[in-house]
Order: structure tokens, then sequence, then C-alpha cells
């Protein structure tokens, strides 16, 4: 019980933390991208269709509530929210990593309201690289989970002062993906992917990737706030904005992408879309919103954003998202630098 104790207080200080970093105006990125203006669309805003495909997965929205928590009573009383907000708008709901309910089955509960409270959604289970076939079979199972995420959060467990001091994970990534059944999502944790990554992830049999760019939720800055003499705050800038990581995904191999970190409005997502990415997710804006505001808030302000969504391919001429991948975006200075010293088309 006190091993539980001690994870779930740092769940709850991750929860704290998470909202106490928080910045209105995220560095994804996303500010630096803009759209060329049609003004003769030809098309109604009820001709546009929002579905898309995850691997094997129909999705009515390409919008989804990420990752975010578990493992003590207040992040399950948040869990429970999220799924009924998931119910509520259609978008599928990833888990926190479920690592602790693995070891503890006293906070199994704290994960399963997810899929109690959206019993006919899509639930991603979600645990951290570096655990077994078995134990990724266990977490899907403990949520009937429609898919699993696998994250990947080298410069967290580097900055985190108990954190892990060793990564040898490709193996193991590429066991997990050819044993399960379920479509297998390996996700960064807020520090995004180079083409280098997704090469040696596509290497071992990945198919789907949640970039988890810079500019959302930053967990260099809330492990190095944990740490008693606070000395690493030289990495809080670490790693390729979500912008960044999707311009590198035009050079590399043909993935399925989610794009999550700093997305705080419909515009945001459209330009994620634009960029490539199947799906588009956010946790800090809908958990900022939870605690700001209420549930009832958060859920409308969800359906606003695919109502947004749907203004904004109206706005272009785009009737689904292959239209909406064709037009062009244009590229601040700063990421025509990016694009060129990195060797990337877009």
């Amino acid at each position: 019980m006190a091993q539980l104790s001690r994870h779930a207080h740092r769940k709850d200080e991750h929860l704290s933390l998470a909202e106490k970093f928080y910045q209105e105006h995220a560095a994804s990125q996303f500010d630096q991208l803009r759209f060329v203006h049609q003004s003769l669309p030809e098309m109604a805003v009820s001709d546009v269709s929002l579905q898309t495909q995850l691997g094997p997965l129909t999705l009515p929205v390409p919008l989804m509530i990420e990752a975010m928590t578990g493992g003590s009573p207040r992040t399950g009383k948040v869990n429970a929210m999220l799924g009924r907000i998931a119910a509520a708008t259609g978008m599928p709901v990833a888990s926190g990593s479920q690592s602790i309910a693995l070891k503890n089955a006293a906070a199994v509960p704290t994960f399963t309201v997810l899929r109690e409270n959206n019993p006919d959604g899509l639930v991603f289970a979600n645990i951290g690289a570096g655990h077994s076939v078995a134990q990724a079979r266990a977490a899907v199972a403990m949520l009937a989970a429609d898919a699993l995420e696998v994250h990947v959060n080298v410069a967290q467990e580097l900055v985190m002062p108990e954190g892990d001091r060793d990564f040898h994970w490709l193996d193991e990534i590429g066991e997990i993906v050819a044993a399960l059944d379920v479509p297998v999502i390996v996700k960064e944790v807020g520090f995004g992917m180079a083409h280098e990554t997704l090469a040696q992830l596509a290497n071992v049999g990945v198919k789907l990737v949640d970039l988890g760019g810079r500019g959302g939720t930053n967990f260099a800055q809330i492990e190095n706030f944990r740490r008693p003499e606070k000395e690493l705050s030289y990495l809080a800038g670490w790693g390729q904005s979500t912008v960044e990581s999707l311009l590198e995904t035009q050079q590399a191999p043909d993935l399925t992408v989610i794009a999550t970190g700093g997305v705080r409005q419909p515009l945001d997502a459209a330009k994620a879309l634009s960029l490539g990415a199947s799906v588009v997710g956010s946790a800090g804006q809908v958990l900022h919103s939870l605690i700001k505001t209420d549930e009832a808030t958060t859920t409308q302000m969800l359906l606003e954003w695919q109502t947004g969504l749907k203004t904004i391919m109206t706005l272009l001429g785009t009737r689904n998202l292959a239209a909406l991948r064709e037009q062009q975006l244009l590229l601040s200075p700063e990421l025509e630098s990016y694009c060129r010293q990195r060797g990337l088309t877009q």
C-alpha cells in the first residue's frame, strides 16, 4: 500500500504541475503556418466529412482526447469525466500510463472508469516502452481497449529523479506490435519525433505513431520542478515542436500519424491534418478546461472544435481530409530554415 501511495502521490503531482505550467499560447509552432484563403469554395458546410482512419479503426472525427492520468483516487475521478466526455463527443480517449495498475491491483479502478463511462466508444490502453508482451496484453484487457499506446519518454525519465537510466526498447516494441490483436501506437510524450526515429520504428513493424511534439505539456519542466535542486532547467526546450515533427514525417516511411502537443484550437488541428496527420489529440487543453470550468463546458468545447474544423474546411473548399492535405501551407522563415537544414520537403 505504501508503494501505491508513493506512485499515487506522483500521479497527483503530475496532474497539478501540468496545470501549473499550462500556457495559453503553446510553443508547438502552429502559429508559424498559414493557409491560403479561397473566396469561392463552391460547397456547403454540410458537405464536409470529418471521417478518418487510424489503422483498422474508423473514427467519425479526426480528434481524440489524449493520454493524461490515472493511478490515484483524484486522477480516477478525472478519468471518469474523460470517459463521459469521450462518449458525448464521439472521440476516442486514451488512458494515462497503466504501469502502476499492472503492479498494484488497487489502482485498477482508477483506469477502468474510462471504459465504464464510455462503454461503446474507442478507448486506448497505455504502457511505457520496456514492458513485456504479457503486460501489454494485460493493459489492453484491463480496459477492453481498442488500441494500445506504447509511450517513449527518454527525456522525461532522465529528468525524473526516480526515472529509468537504461533505454533498450526497440526489440520489445517490435514484439508487442507483432503479438497484439489490436493496433499498437508508439507515442512520444512531448519531445517530438525525427524521421530517423520514425524509420527505426517502421523497421520493427510499427505502423501507427503519435508524434507527441514539444509545445504542450512539458515533462522536462515538470520533472525538473520535482528535483530538489531544479538543476536541469536547460532541458525545458528540448525536442522538436509538433509542427517540426509533422514536417519530419514528410521524409519518413509510410506511417499513420497522430499529432499531439500544444493543440489549443480547431485551427491548430486543421493545420496538423493538412500536414498529414490522420488524427489530432489534445490533453493539456482538455485538462485545463476541466480544471477551470467543468465537464459540461469541456464537452461543449470539443463539440465546437468539430464544428470549427468543418468551418475551416469550408473556407478552404475541402470536403474531406484527403482534400485538406492537398492545401498549401505557408511556412514561416524559421520553419523554412528548419526544413532546409534537415533536408525535408514540404
